[in-house]
C-alpha cells in the first residue's frame, strides 16, 4: 500500500505532525502487507504554493508532493485549527490538486487544536472539502486537543480510524460491531465479497 500523509503543522516540533505520525504507524501495524509511507510537510512548500498561484506552474518540490497525493492508495490529512477551520496553507495545497485526483480515494481526516470546542472542524469544514473533491472519507475522524495527549481515548480513536482506512484501501468495507463495555472503539473490517454474499443470501 502507498500511503501519503499530508501534515499542515507550522511549528517544529508540531502536534499536528505527531498526530499524523501516530496515525500512519497505526495503519502500518494493521495493514495486511507492507505500507510505503510518504509524508508531505505543507509548511516546507509554502513559498512554492504561493508562487504557483501567481505563475500557474508548480515548483519541483510542490509538483512531487502533488504527484505523491494523486498516486497514493490512501491519504491521511492533518491540519491545525485556525479561526475555527482548517489552516489557509492546508486549503491552498488542496486547491492545487487536480479536480479528479482524489475521486474515490480513501482519506482519513484529522486535526489538532488548543481546545476540544473546535473538534467539529472535522465535520463542518474538512469533510465537506473532501466530499467536494469526491474522496471517500473514513467514518471516524480524529481530533486531538491539548488535553487529549496522554489521556484515555485518543489511542482508541487513532486505532479505529486507521483500521477503517486499511479496510477501504485493501478492498473491504468497514463493519462496525458492538463495542466492549465502556470502550466504544471496536470495529471489524469485512471484505466486500463476504458482505455481498451475506446480502444475497438474505
Amino acid at each position: 500500500m502507498k500511503l501519503t500523509v499530508v501534515s499542515a503543522g507550522l511549528s517544529v516540533p508540531s502536534s499536528t505532525r505527531l498526530l499524523a505520525d501516530r496515525l500512519a504507524a497505526s495503519v502500518q501495524a494493521q495493514a495486511a502487507g507492507p505500507v510505503e509511507v510518504r509524508v508531505v510537510e505543507v509548511r516546507e512548500l509554502a513559498t512554492e504554493i504561493a508562487q504557483n498561484f501567481t505563475s500557474g506552474f508548480p515548483g519541483k518540490a510542490l509538483s512531487d508532493a502533488l504527484d505523491a497525493v494523486a498516486s497514493a492508495d490512501g491519504l491521511i490529512v492533518v491540519t491545525p485549527v485556525f479561526s475555527a477551520s482548517y489552516s489557509g496553507l492546508f486549503k491552498s495545497f488542496f486547491d492545487l490538486i487536480d479536480k479528479d485526483a482524489l475521486t474515490g480515494k480513501p482519506v482519513l481526516l484529522a486535526a489538532t487544536g488548543g481546545s476540544a470546542r473546535h473538534s467539529l472542524v472535522l465535520e463542518h469544514a474538512m469533510r465537506p472539502l473532501f466530499a467536494y473533491l469526491r474522496a471517500m472519507t473514513v467514518p471516524t475522524a480524529v481530533y486531538a486537543a491539548s488535553e487529549d495527549w496522554g489521556a484515555a481515548g485518543l489511542d482508541g480513536r487513532i486505532e479505529r480510524a486507521a483500521g477503517e482506512l486499511v479496510g477501504l484501501t485493501e478492498g473491504g468495507l468497514v463493519n462496525h460491531v458492538p463495542a466492549a463495555a465502556g470502550t466504544g472503539d471496536d470495529f471489524d473490517v469485512v471484505p466486500f465479497e463476504e458482505q455481498l454474499a451475506a446480502l444475497q443470501a438474505e
